[in-house]
């Protein structure tokens, strides 16, 4: 139904478990991880979904929200300029209805987003 090729839903089911069952290894003996997703994985807007993938495989919510921002700005080389609340990061933020630590699946509906430092989306409810 996302238009993925016949190849690519038989090389998931030959080896997704065991690339899955390797995240939770290598996160388990240390490896620093950084979010990211392969560009057709999802149906583009549900990327999201991977924060609670990677808390299934063994990552605690603010582990996979580390790896989203922090780590992923130290792997691009602009952990200077994002990942982090800072004073002279660019203000880019994003919010939900909650708290993302208690269920990480809120991330999936992000109700606000802050583009350098402008407002882009506000749907929080006061």
């Amino acid at each position: 139904k996302n238009g993925v090729l016949p190849e690519s839903i038989e090389k998931e089911r030959q080896i997704g478990r065991l690339q899955r069952e390797n995240f939770r290894k290598a996160f388990q003996a240390g490896a620093k991880m950084a979010y990211g997703t392969d560009a057709g994985v999802y149906p583009n807007g549900d990327n999201a979904k991977q924060f609670a993938k990677m808390v299934e495989w063994g990552m605690k919510p603010i582990d996979a929200i580390q790896a989203a921002t922090v780590n992923a700005a130290d792997l691009i080389g602009w952990a200077d300029k994002v990942g982090a609340l800072e004073k002279g990061h660019f203000a880019d933020i994003v919010a939900v209805q909650g708290d993302p630590l208690s269920d990480v699946k809120l991330l999936e509906n992000v109700r606000f987003v802050m583009k350098n430092g402008d407002v882009i989306k506000n749907e929080l409810v006061r």
